[in-house]
């Protein structure tokens, strides 16, 4: 009998409890010009300039959204490179030569008192979010400003994002461990923006250590509205609709915002990044990313600056295991992340975690019709019927399965039993049906 699968092999019960170590600053540092959600991009700088840390160096370009480029080290622009970016596309990046000194760009950055925090109002903070960069460091790269505007909905609820469900990654769970200051006053900036006090932590059930060290800060701050939430241990529990059922009992529709129903939802990460960014005025330079897999001799979890080459952190893992090997490489969780050709990529500021397997070939078996895919999946969607439309190139037929409902969770070709990519065929159904 062929089962829902809802729970996925547990791959990281070392490296979560590994310290995280600064893994130090490269030679070469690249910024990324264009990445999916803004295509376009110009630098206000030219070759040869010298660059100060944080400093506001160019702008993307999108269709709803502009974001600011800021430089994560001191040093020389010394021109454009293509390189591999964490969706697996090949892009321009500005290479800035690190003379490793950080003189900061002191027009951009100074401490706000908490006296001063204490009275920015929600469109002050929202505009410190838009012009030091803020965005979505769960992978989603999403501008957090763009969040703060919920149409004027009221927001009742603030539920922070600390599930992590994906294997492999521990990013999120150390910094928790670590600077749990750091998130509480994070949470607190946004119950100030908002106007809410009802805010809740979701981690998953059995992080015992995160509950504890929180329930800990919590219990000398008894009115603060603060709580955390354990939320089951599954996959996908993480995703957005799963935790607001979990963590609220609210249901939110395919096509509808968590803000319709009074909730707003934002990652562990992303909300200690504003909150620094609002008390130093400066953007995020630097991120936890964990490293690991069978490919790599040390795996850990490391703090990286933003625009660190991926070979450069590889190489301060002692390089690859068995180098004769063809290597696989994924930057974020497997079940989500992007499947990359080469080594050569650089880690932007929504890179979770750099995966290195050794690989082995897996021969696809023919469909059983077992329905594993079709159990599993999260958003209902029928996934081998999809398969099968797009291999027949029928796109009404696509149309009618709704593949834009997918969230490439992988669950389908997870549970598949014949081994099938079943979740890129959705991924090239949601592409035709775009069409």
């Amino acid at each position: 009998m062929i089962a829902k699968t809802k729970y996925i092999a547990n791959t990281r019960n070392l490296l979560e409890i590994l310290p995280t170590v600064d893994i130090g600053e490269p030679e070469d540092i690249f910024i990324a010009m264009e990445n999916a959600r803004c295509p376009k991009a110009e630098l206000s700088i030219k070759e040869g300039d010298h660059v100060k840390l944080y400093q506001l160096i160019g702008m993307r370009y999108g269709p709803f959204f502009n974001q600011p480029i800021h430089s994560t080290v001191s040093g020389t622009f010394v021109g454009f490179e293509k390189h591999l970016h964490r969706s697996g596309k090949l892009v321009n990046f500005a290479h800035i030569k690190n003379d490793f000194k950080d003189e900061e760009d002191k027009t951009v950055t100074f401490e706000r008192t908490d006296e001063e925090i204490a009275k920015l109002t929600r469109e002050e903070i929202m505009e410190i979010a838009r012009d030091r960069a803020s965005a979505g460091l769960g992978g989603s790269s999403f501008p957090t400003y763009i969040k703060f505007d919920t149409k004027g909905r009221k927001i009742n609820t603030i539920l922070i994002n600390g599930i992590e469900c994906e294997p492999y990654i521990t990013a999120d769970k150390r910094m928790m461990v670590e600077h749990a200051e750091t998130v509480i006053n994070g949470i607190k900036l946004m119950q100030q923006a908002f106007g809410t006090k009802d805010a809740r932590l979701c981690v998953k059930k059995k992080y015992k250590d995160i509950i504890d060290i929180y329930n800990t800060f919590l219990s000398e701050m008894p009115d603060s509205g603060i709580t955390v939430c354990p939320v089951g241990n599954y996959y996908p529990q993480g995703w957005e609709i799963a935790m607001i059922k979990s963590a609220t009992g609210i249901d939110v529709p395919s096509g509808h915002l968590p803000s319709e129903y009074g909730i707003i939802n934002f990652n562990v990460s992303t909300v200690a990044g504003l909150y620094d960014s609002v008390k130093y005025n400066r953007p995020v330079i630097e991120r936890y990313v964990s490293v690991t897999g069978d490919g790599i001799k040390h795996p850990g979890n490391f703090s990286i600056r933003n625009g660190t080459p991926m070979r450069y952190i590889l190489e301060k893992c002692g390089g690859y295991t068995h180098p004769e090997k063809k290597k696989v490489f994924i930057l974020g969780g497997p079940m989500m992340g992007a499947s990359l050709p080469s080594d050569d990529c650089i880690c932007t500021k929504t890179v979770t975690s750099i995966i290195v397997l050794n690989h082995d070939e897996i021969k696809e078996e023919n469909c059983i019709r077992c329905g594993s895919c079709v159990l599993s999946c999260p958003v209902h969607l029928k996934p081998v019927q999809i398969m099968n439309a797009v291999k027949a190139m029928d796109k009404e037929m696509i149309k009618a399965l709704e593949p834009l409902k997918c969230i490439e969770c992988g669950l389908c070709a997870y549970s598949c039993t014949s081994k099938i990519q079943v979740t890129d065929y959705v991924r090239r159904a949601k592409v035709i049906a775009k069409l």
